[in-house]
C-alpha cells in the first residue's frame, strides 16, 4: 500500500510538473513572439488556440482551415446566410486586424467556441492608441455551460497585455446582452456603462467612444444610420450593419448570475429597437490580478503561475523597467527622440 501510494504521488508531482513546463513555455512564447500563434489547454480535453493577425501570417490553406471552423461553431447560432459577415468573409485584410482565440475539443479536433478580437487605433489626448475591441464571442449551445468564459473574454487581452510590458490597454465592446456586460465590467477596470457604484464617464472615456463610432463602426457591425447617445453610451438601432442575425430580445439575452446587471440592460436598452452598449475601459495590474484570482478557476496553474510572476514584477521590477525604456510612452514619461538625445 505505501508503494502504491508513493508511486501515485510521484506520478502527480510528475504530472505537475510537466504542466508547469508546458505553462512556462507557453507564457516565453507569448512574450517573445512578435506575432502571436499560441496554444495551450485551458480545460481538460479542451485546447486553446490564440493567432494574432491571420490575415498576415497564416498561408492560405491555414487561414482557410481557421474560417472553417469559425464557420462550424457559428453555423450552431446563425443562419448559413449570415456566415460571410464580418471574419467569417476570410478576407485578409479584416483578419488582419484580428485576434483570434478557439477553443477546440481535444481529442476530435472539434471547434466549440472562439472570440475575435479586433483591434483599432483610436486618438486620445492627440495622439494614436490602440483599442482592443473584444469583438464577436460565439459559443457551441452544446458546450456551454463547462466555464468558457474566463478563456473567451480575458485569457487573450492578458497576453497581450504581458507582451506588452503590463501597461495599461485599452479595450472595448459593444453587447446587448447581461451576461456580457457583468463579464466585461467585473473583468477589466474602470469600465463604463457599468451599474457597478464606482463606475464613471471620464473624458478619456468620451474621447475614445466618438473615435470609435466616427472611424471604426465597421468592426463591430453597426450601420452610419445609427445613433448615439453619448451620456449612457448607448448605440441606438444598432444592427444595420451587417450583424442583424446577432440582436436579441431581452428574454433571450443570456442573464448573468448578479440581476443587477439584467435590470440594467432592462432599464437602459430599447431592445425592440436594437440598442447596444458600447463598453470602454482597460486592463492593468489590478484587473490582471483580478482577473487570475477571481476569474480563473483556482485549480489552474497557469493562473498561480502568472499571478507570482505579476506580483514578482509589480513589487519589484516593474518600476525599473518603466524608467530604463525609452522606446514607449508611459503615463507622462515621453520616448526620447532621435539617437543623440
Amino acid at each position: 500500500m505505501t508503494a502504491s501510494g508513493n508511486g501515485r504521488d510521484a506520478g502527480q508531482v510528475g504530472g505537475a510538473a510537466g504542466r508547469v513546463r508546458s505553462y512556462a513555455a507557453f507564457w516565453f512564447k507569448a512574450l517573445a513572439q512578435p506575432s502571436i500563434d499560441l496554444s495551450l489547454r485551458t480545460h481538460p480535453g479542451h485546447m486553446t488556440r490564440i493567432v494574432e493577425s491571420p490575415g498576415l501570417s497564416l498561408p492560405q490553406d491555414e487561414l482557410d482551415r481557421l474560417i472553417t471552423q469559425l464557420r462550424i461553431v457559428a453555423a450552431k447560432t446563425l443562419p448559413a446566410d449570415q456566415l460571410t459577415y464580418g471574419i467569417f468573409s476570410g478576407e485578409r485584410e479584416r483578419l488582419s486586424r484580428a485576434i483570434v482565440t478557439l477553443i477546440s475539443e481535444e481529442d476530435s479536433g472539434r471547434p466549440i467556441a472562439f472570440n475575435a478580437l479586433s483591434v483599432m487605433q483610436v486618438e486620445l489626448d492627440g495622439a494614436p492608441v490602440d483599442v482592443t475591441h473584444l469583438g464577436l464571442v460565439m459559443v457551441d449551445p452544446d458546450a456551454r455551460g463547462q466555464g468558457l468564459s474566463w478563456v473567451l473574454y480575458g485569457l487573450t487581452t492578458l497576453v497581450l497585455f504581458l507582451r506588452d510590458g503590463l501597461r495599461p490597454r485599452w479595450i472595448s465592446n459593444v453587447t446587448q446582452v447581461p451576461s456580457v456586460v457583468g463579464m466585461v465590467s467585473e473583468t477589466f477596470s474602470d469600465v463604463y456603462p457599468s451599474p457597478r457604484p464606482e463606475a464613471r464617464q471620464s473624458f478619456a472615456h468620451l474621447q475614445l467612444a466618438r473615435g470609435m463610432m466616427r472611424r471604426h463602426r465597421s468592426v463591430f457591425g453597426v450601420g452610419d444610420d445609427a445613433g448615439f447617445d453619448e451620456s449612457r453610451f448607448v448605440i441606438t438601432d444598432a444592427y444595420t450593419g451587417g450583424s442583424d442575425a446577432l440582436k436579441k430580445t431581452f428574454d433571450a439575452a443570456p442573464k448573468h448570475r448578479d440581476a443587477q446587471y439584467g435590470e440594467f440592460c432592462a432599464r437602459e436598452l430599447n431592445y425592440d429597437r436594437g440598442d447596444d452598449f458600447l463598453q470602454i475601459g482597460h486592463i492593468d495590474l489590478a484587473a490582471a490580478r483580478s482577473y487570475l484570482f477571481e476569474q480563473v478557476p483556482h485549480r489552474s496553474l497557469p493562473g498561480l503561475f502568472v499571478a507570482s510572476l505579476i506580483l514578482g514584477l509589480q513589487r519589484l521590477v516593474l518600476p525599473v523597467i518603466y524608467w530604463l525604456d525609452d522606446r514607449k510612452t508611459f503615463g507622462t514619461l515621453r520616448p526620447r527622440q532621435g539617437s543623440d538625445r
